[in-house]
């Protein structure tokens, strides 16, 4: 199974949002300083239907 982590950490930065602090256990919580949009990013995503609910909360749309 793939790792989609790293490419929602990526596609993140690239919109312009920017880690804002370490979550409970792998999480991550991002924030677009813009709007002061949050979301949260799993350490290790293994769903591309995670991967995508993710990029759609923050406003990306699909990329998987």
């Amino acid at each position: 199974m793939a790792d989609y982590a790293p490419k929602v950490r990526k596609l993140l930065k690239q919109a312009g949002w920017e880690f804002h602090r370490q979550g409970k256990g792998d999480h991550e919580r991002w924030i677009d300083p813009g709007t002061g949009a949050k979301v949260t990013v799993d350490g290790k995503i293994r769903s591309r239907h995670t991967a995508n609910v993710i990029l759609k909360e923050a406003g990306i749309g699909k990329k998987f």
